[in-house]
Formats: structure tokens, sequence, C-alpha cells
């Protein structure tokens, strides 16, 4: 069987994807990535578009899903499915990444907001003479307005 032109063999392929040919087989074998063709001696080969799916599974998976998960979300490609199924399971894949991503960058900015209340509180630790040890509990709390560090100097410190 002759292999289209346009189709990258799976160590070519691997190599654009920035993964290896483990993960892609396992990926295959999770149902996330299909090959786009074999040759006769069973050598995969996949549509340089596919690194797209790719990089959508990494993506997926720093959001926190685990493949099982993603495989689920990306069951999208399915023969014999009309068109509008086929466009209605896409909008809910897409909803359903930028609900994660929503979620994400709340807990990011969660987490910039207390390393701005950190950095605020050590700006007024620059006129203190107090030495963060053991003898003073690490400034806990601080000892000159005698509140608590917030957690982020109260973990560093």
């Amino acid at each position: 069987m002759a292999v289209p032109d346009d189709l990258l063999k799976i160590g070519d392929f691997a190599r654009v994807a920035n993964t290896n040919l483990r993960t892609l087989r396992y990926y295959e074998e999770m149902g996330l990535l299909s090959p786009a063709s074999r040759s006769d001696g069973g050598f995969r080969y996949y549509r340089p578009t596919d690194v797209n799916r790719v990089r959508l599974i990494w993506d997926l998976q720093q959001l926190g899903l685990q493949l099982e998960e993603i495989a689920d979300l990306l069951n999208t490609r399915t023969e014999g499915m009309d068109r509008a199924q086929l466009l209605e399971r896409v909008r809910v894949a897409l909803l359903e990444q930028n609900r994660l991503l929503q979620e994400r960058m709340e807990h990011l900015e969660g987490q910039q907001a207390k390393v701005q209340i950190a950095l605020i509180k050590l700006d007024s630790c620059e006129g203190c003479s107090h030495q963060p040890s053991s003898k003073n509990n690490y400034c806990e709390p601080c000892q000159a307005s005698e509140s608590p560090l917030p957690d982020l100097l109260s973990a560093l410190f």
C-alpha cells in the first residue's frame, strides 16, 4: 500500500509533536490518537495536523485531566455521525476546555494576589530590626504589628 507523501512516519511525527514513540502508541491504545495510515509493514503514519491533537492532549493534562477523561472529551471523531452531532460534540469539548481554563486562571489569580500581599508586607519588614529565627517563631506573628504573617511570608521566613 502506498503511503501519501504528506504523511509523517511515526518517528518524524514524534519529533514534530515533541513527544516520543511510546507516548504516541499509548495515546493510540487509549483512543486519543489514530494514525492516518499504516504501511504494509505496520508502520504508523500521521497527518502533520495531528500534532494539534497531541498538543491539545498535553494542554488538557496540564489542566488536571486524566487521560481517560481526555479520551471521553475528545471523542468527536466518530464515523457515521451526522454533522450536527459532530458540531455539538466539538462545542461541548471546547466549552469544557474553556471552563477548565477559567478555573485555572482563577486559581492563578488567587496565587498572584497572595504574592502581592506578601510583597507589600515584606516592604514593611524593611524597617524592622527583628531577624526571623526559631527564637522568635520566624517572626510569626509579626514582631512589629503582632498580626499573623501572610501565608507566603510565614512559609518562607
